[in-house]
């Protein structure tokens, strides 16, 4: 029997400057056992009895260093089937709007980032999930008011 799971999270951070968003990939280490060499947005599990916003916000600050000036809960959720566990997996997507100047500090699971246009993100990320997701927290909470003030958590 498949199981359905919902352990990770990931943050689409994004910043504007001169009123253009850029978006923050980061490039996992090639010695990383899950996807090395993968770009990807800030991502991991959620410990315990956490929620998901506050397990977003932890890997944020734990994978960047990085605290946001906004925080969205984003309308999509990433599925993926993981065959190690035989699970299908639910990955709430989060955004995370941070200053211009703020620069990552990245912990040992990334080796580099780098700041993106949308169109350049998209075509860095792996999957068909992340891009979906960067392109509706780019329309609906980069671009869009009122989603914005819909799904805004801090």
């Amino acid at each position: 029997m498949v199981l359905i799971a919902c352990k990770i999270i990931e943050v689409c951070i994004f910043k504007f400057e001169n009123a253009h968003p850029w978006y923050l990939l980061l490039h996992r280490a090639k010695d990383e056992k899950i996807y090395p060499g993968i770009w990807q947005f800030v991502s991991g599990s959620i410990e315990g009895e956490e929620s998901a916003h506050d397990a977003a916000l932890r890997e944020l600050t734990e994978e960047t260093g990085l605290h946001p000036t906004g925080f969205w809960v984003v309308p999509f959720v990433n599925t993926f089937y993981d065959h190690t566990y035989n699970a299908v997996n639910l990955s709430p997507l989060f955004a995370a709007q941070v200053r211009v100047g703020d620069e990552p500090k990245l912990s040992k699971e990334h080796y580099e980032f780098r700041w993106f246009s949308c169109e350049d993100a998209m075509q860095k990320l792996a999957w068909p999930g992340q891009r979906e997701g960067l392109r509706i927290v780019d329309k609906y909470i980069v671009k869009g008011e009122e989603a914005t003030k819909l799904t805004r958590l801090t």
